[in-house]
């Protein structure tokens, strides 16, 4: 990109000169150009009316109902009051029927009035005996609610075990579970094959690495047989490799086992000064801005998090290239980010390069370079952690890729 040009809408504009602790961002652009600023009044009011929970629309229509039959009862009131009223005063002559009218008024006045205070005051009543009823009849459904943004595909043994009436929620809840085993075993399934395969294939793939390395050894090697068997050789490499990425990914699969306080600018360093010599034979620079960013989570996961994205912005780059990166607080979480120059890569296929065996389109040929497991192995160690991952194309070619960890509790997630 050339200086003084903006990215492009989706794009991420590259870090320049001295700028290196500054976080790349994603904006969105207007076709003029602007960044597009949306109403904050108009905002609000979404807000209010796509977040108003049930409980309380369920107390709008007990209140709502409420003061619909008070205001009925209120009539009915007055009208048989008036009625009564002007029952017994009907034999009365003409000039003491002019004398009481004004009393009479006057009743129906008072009866009016206190009628509608009562309404008032008992309606305000119903309606907090109707948000309290409310909450006791959806507290099962909170219970529900509660447990399912809990789960995920490693927590899948958790159930609901609701008790109490066999009513309708009792039949969703119960529902829910069946639900949830059948899922828990398709993905146990899953994991327990892929390990189970893995582990298989190590041992044959072992075998025939020692055969090839003890046939290239004898000293009457012909070359083109020496030719052919480091073909093989690197071709059983690029085997172990991608076993050793299944085997890892089934294990990010699951749940944590192991949970210890992590910094995330410590392991970017250590991971840079084991990638040393990849990086500076490869004859990219390397810009980094480490800060403290401190987790909860495996440090062995999450070394490995960051050391496939800098594997993959070793790999697909360009000559003469850049790597950029940086750790620290971003949006008020612990984030490690890594930008890389390289080749232009369209924003409908970001998503894309996050499935197993899955590469960008100027890399579907060259498949030998890897196993298509970097970012699969990074969005599932991320998901473990419950974290989020987002990838952005850089302008003028190239990907950023940023990854933000839960805040450690009992810590102020400030921005660096």
């Amino acid at each position: 990109m050339r200086p003084g040009e903006r990215p492009e809408p989706g794009q991420v504009e590259p870090t320049g000169p001295g700028d290196t602790g500054t976080w790349r961002r994603l904006h969105s652009t207007s076709p003029e150009g602007g960044v597009v600023e949306r109403s904050a009044a108009a905002d609000r009011v979404r807000s209010f009316t796509d977040n108003i929970s049930l409980r309380v629309r369920l107390t709008l229509i007990y209140g709502m109902l409420f003061f619909a039959a008070g205001s009925v009862l209120v009539l009915v009131n007055y009208l048989v009051v008036a009625v009564l009223l002007n029952a017994l005063l009907a034999e009365e002559s003409a000039s003491e029927l002019l004398t009481h009218s004004y009393l009479i008024e006057e009743v129906l006045t008072h009866v009016t009035r206190f009628s509608l205070l009562a309404l008032f005051l008992v309606g305000l009543l119903a309606v907090a005996l109707g948000y309290a009823v409310a909450g006791r009849a959806l507290s099962p459904l909170q219970k529900i609610t509660r447990i399912a943004r809990r789960l995920s595909e490693r927590s899948l043994h958790e159930r609901i075990a609701l008790s109490g009436p066999d009513d309708e929620i009792r039949e969703l809840a119960d529902t829910f579970d069946g639900m949830l085993e059948r899922l828990d075993r398709a993905f146990d399934g899953q994991r327990r094959f892929v390990a189970n395969a893995s582990h298989e294939l190590r041992t044959p793939l072992a075998i025939n690495r020692t055969l090839l390395e003890v046939a290239l050894s004898a000293p009457d090697v012909s070359s083109d047989l020496k030719s052919v068997g480091q073909t093989l050789l690197e071709t059983n490499a690029r085997h172990e490799r991608l076993i050793d990425g299944l085997l890892f990914l089934a294990k990010s699969d699951r749940e944590l086992e192991v949970r210890a306080r992590v910094d995330l600018g410590e392991v970017a360093g250590t991971v840079l000064s084991q990638l040393g010599g990849d990086v500076s034979g490869s004859g990219l620079s390397l810009r980094q801005d480490l800060r403290s960013a401190p987790v909860v989570g495996d440090p062995v996961l999450l070394e490995r998090l960051v050391g496939n994205l800098v594997e993959n912005a070793l790999k697909y780059n360009v000559e003469e290239g850049e790597i950029t990166v940086r750790s620290g607080m971003y949006e008020g979480m612990p984030a490690v980010q890594v930008e890389n120059s390289g080749k232009v890569i369209p924003a409908y296929e970001i998503e894309g390069l996050f499935e197993p065996f899955r590469r960008g389109s100027s890399d579907r040929v060259g498949s030998g370079r890897s196993a298509g497991l970097g970012l699969s192995i990074v969005r599932s160690v991320v998901r473990a952690h419950e974290g989020v991952v987002t990838a952005w194309p850089r302008a003028g070619g190239g990907l950023v890729v940023t990854v933000c960890l839960p805040v450690v509790p009992g810590e102020s997630g400030e921005r660096r």
